[in-house]
């Protein structure tokens, strides 16, 4: 064998295979994230419906829901590869390994992006493709480029953006927003500080260390678990606004009161054991964990709700 074909065969060798890069690319667009708004959309199109909708309509809005998250993701994951290198958290993520190339990233961003706004465009309808459109430009442009490295109030108003699979649910079932899907929204806008600030506090080290201001690595145990049992007590009033303002039934009533309870009781325990100084990075992240189950079997109940009984506070 020559030596140019050696050095050839070795070149090759390096490369990523074909499966590798697709995993690669599958990363970019954070995955875990695109399940958990998910998990958001299919309820409240259901709800919406008061039944289900066609199957067209549902995988054009979970398929376009899912490449808008993933776009946004993959412009975020573009747009925080210098600090994503610094932090043991986000260490592996594609553009810091090296599996991926800025201006592919880039360029899959956009793609997946332009595919995900025709994709609600013309399988649900105009209305959800510009909620869509607002999704992306909230998470990349407010939260990635303006917020995330200047305020502690980042995850706040950033997170805004992982309520809008709401409204874009509701959009493609009903073209409107209206108001059960204002509430939901505000649910899931209140649901992420409580959410995202104990995973700040477990990973607080990897944002001093990217000079990242997330609540959770720059203030205090006992200053952070305050608003997580605030923003808590809104997030489970705001969910029972639902049975006079969204013709909730009781299955979804009764499943608010007894998630958000159990929530509320979480949040303060985490509390409580910040004010003794007895925090630990396990208690912190049980709180963060609740929160996603909480969401979920919220979200579940919603889906459920008009198929069992009649509204709770029926005219």
């Amino acid at each position: 064998m020559s030596t140019t074909d050696t050095t050839l065969n070795a070149s090759r060798a390096s490369r990523p295979g074909i499966a590798r890069k697709a995993k690669a690319y599958l990363a970019l667009t954070k995955p875990r994230v695109i399940e958990l708004l998910l998990v958001s959309t299919l309820p409240t199109m259901i709800y919406a419906e008061r039944g289900f909708p066609s199957i067209g309509l549902i995988l054009a809005t979970l398929v376009g829901g899912a490449f808008a998250a993933g776009s946004a993701g993959a412009f975020n994951c573009y747009i925080d590869r210098d600090i994503d290198k610094l932090m043991h958290r986000t260490e592996n993520r594609p553009l810091v390994t090296g599996e991926v190339t800025p201006r592919e990233a880039l360029i899959f961003s956009w793609l997946l992006g332009a595919a995900a706004i025709a994709i609600l465009w013309f399988g649900a309808n105009p209305l959800s493709a510009w909620l869509g459109l607002g999704a992306i430009f909230f998470y990349v442009v407010i939260y990635t480029i303006i917020l995330k490295r200047r305020t502690a109030q980042n995850i706040v108003w950033g997170g805004a953006a992982g309520c809008f699979p709401v409204l874009i649910a509701w959009a493609a079932v009903t073209n409107s927003v209206e108001w059960p899907a204002v509430i939901l929204f505000m649910v899931i806008f209140l649901w992420t500080p409580p959410h995202y600030w104990p995973l700040s506090m477990r990973y607080g080290e990897d944002y001093r260390n990217a000079k990242v201001p997330m609540l959770g690595a720059i203030a205090g145990a006992k200053v952070v678990s305050v608003q997580v049992v605030l923003y808590a007590w809104a997030m489970v009033a705001c969910s029972l606004l639902m049975v006079p303002a969204g013709g909730a039934g009781w299955v979804y009533t009764v499943t608010a009161v007894l998630a958000g309870a159990w929530f509320l009781y979480e949040s303060h325990a985490l509390y409580n054991r910040a004010q003794r100084e007895d925090i630990s990075d396990k208690r912190a992240m049980k709180v963060f964990h609740g929160s996603i189950s909480y969401l979920t079997l919220l979200f579940i109940a919603l889906a459920v709700d008009p198929f069992i009984g009649p509204a709770v506070m029926a005219g």
